[in-house]
């Protein structure tokens, strides 16, 4: 659970506006302050204050992009209370009728460009994230690929496996690096083909904040609904596996990837 726990995130669901916004969000991630007002009669100052308690739940997550500052739904909170309070007792019934409602919202969903956000807070110091993040023999331990790079602007990154085969299944370009802050990198095939919609790029943030870093994953121009349901299921994985190691020197007992897929 994020900071503030569980009475955050009920207080913050509690206000009928601050559902509305999150309604809106889920109807079309990432709009910007003014798209989320348009035709709703609210002022730009109640939305921003409502907003503001979305993001201090972990409801909400914020990225700014220049001037402005796009808002995305972080459904981490959400499923934790799910979990703990609604899963045990009928999660059979409940996990077909999640599936009947997939299949729908997928259905209906427009030719947009989709952008996944996730957010996790590690205990640890901005420079052990930025290390985890980038030296090979650590990402090989929590992610099962080592990812091979010297990490400026420019150069080729690669994403090899562990089996001693030294075969790359994904790779891309190191766009910027600002260590131990700001990682921005595409994400594609490991033979540098570009896809026709362009590779898609990942943004990692690490913001410290008294021992513990606020760790934002940002992945960009994905290829669709399927693409995009691989990685939200991928991302939470990787980054489990990161804040275990990171906080207890060991990686899970059961490695992530083998109970869901890897943006890989």
């Amino acid at each position: 659970m994020q900071p503030g726990g569980e009475d955050a995130v009920f207080k913050a669901l509690a206000d009928r506006t601050r559902r509305l916004l999150l309604d809106r969000l889920r109807e079309r991630d990432g709009q910007t302050l003014g798209e989320l007002c348009a035709g709703t009669g609210m002022a730009r100052q109640s939305a921003t204050q409502h907003l503001d308690v979305l993001v201090s739940a972990g409801l909400v997550t914020a990225v700014r992009r220049g001037r402005e500052r796009l808002h995305f739904l972080n459904p981490v909170p959400i499923a934790e209370i799910e979990r703990r309070w609604i899963a045990a007792f009928d999660r059979p019934r409940l996990q077909a009728l999640s599936a009947i409602r997939t299949a729908a919202e997928e259905h209906a969903m427009s030719e947009r460009v989709p952008t996944y956000v996730y957010v996790t807070y590690v205990r640890a110091s901005a420079a052990q994230v930025w290390r985890a993040l980038t030296d090979a023999d650590l990402t090989a331990r929590f992610w099962g690929h080592a990812n091979v790079s010297d990490w400026q602007p420019g150069s080729r990154w690669e994403h090899r496996r562990t089996d001693g085969s030294g075969i790359a299944d994904a790779g891309g370009r190191v766009l910027e690096t600002d260590p131990p802050r700001r990682l921005v990198m595409t994400f594609g095939e490991a033979d540098g083909v570009e896809p026709p919609g362009g590779d898609s790029v990942v943004t990692f943030l690490v913001e410290e904040h008294g021992g513990i870093v606020r760790l934002t994953v940002t992945h960009e121009n994905l290829a669709g609904e399927t693409e995009l349901g691989q990685v939200s299921q991928g991302w939470p994985a990787v980054c489990a596996n990161l804040k275990s190691l990171l906080e207890t020197g060991e990686v899970l007992p059961e490695a992530p990837w083998e109970m869901a897929p890897t943006p890989a």
